[in-house]
């Protein structure tokens, strides 16, 4: 399997390469950044591209940023994400599609060499492999997903005029609905957004702060 390493750690990178060969796999070409990545990958045409999450300039996200895009510009490039960090936006997006060849590891938990390998060659072969932490992570990220996304369309229209200020009646002659019609779209925003009836808090503004907040 041909293979491109993105590993900004001079001696990680230098064992990656040694641990590969020894098993047998080509290493056709080794970099420190991103952009030398999506260089390595266009020139190169690897099977497979292990990638390290955060890599110079600033040490953010720029590596499992480069993986997205040769993700989008090369879907039959496999992806190994190898990191010390759950990126957990990230990780989402690259495991949006139905294509595979996918792995997301972390450095700490690798703890034998054959299962690192074979992790390699398995995602070189089509198949996705998470670190079960990786995926642990990910399932506690959908549970505390933003409230606003269980709303409808209809009622996410509704919130959107109740936060420029508009009754009822005004919404209601708006969306050209009945005045009932917007009330059971208001006491469904309400439910959804966890806002019970209480003798302090103004239920609509507690509503519109949170439309406001949103990402």
């Amino acid at each position: 399997m041909r293979i491109v390493i993105a590993e900004d750690s001079v001696l990680l990178r230098a064992g990656l390469i040694r641990l590969l060969a020894d098993s047998g796999e080509d290493v056709i070409a080794a970099v420190g950044d991103a952009a030398q990545l999506v260089e390595a990958v266009e020139w190169h045409a690897p099977d497979l591209a292990i990638v390290d999450v955060r890599m110079p300039p600033t040490f953010a996200d720029e590596g499992v940023r480069a993986a997205i895009e040769v993700r989008r510009r090369w879907p039959g490039v496999g992806i190994l994400v190898l990191s010390q960090y759950v990126e957990e936006r990230y990780a989402t997006d690259l495991l949006t599609g139905d294509n595979g060849k996918l792995g997301y590891l972390l450095k700490d938990r690798v703890a034998d060499v054959g299962d690192f390998v074979e992790a390699v060659r398995r995602v070189g072969d089509g198949d996705t492999v998470l670190d079960p932490e990786v995926v642990a992570q990910l399932l506690a990220r959908s549970r505390r997903r933003d409230p606003l996304d269980r709303l409808t369309a209809r009622e996410r229209e509704v919130l959107q005029l109740m936060a420029e200020g508009r009754t009822n009646s005004a919404i209601a002659h708006h969306l050209v609905v009945s005045d009932g019609a917007v009330e059971k779209h208001v006491r469904g925003i309400f439910a959804k957004l966890d806002l019970a009836p209480t003798d302090h808090d103004h239920r609509r503004v507690l509503a519109v702060l949170q439309w406001l907040g949103a990402p």
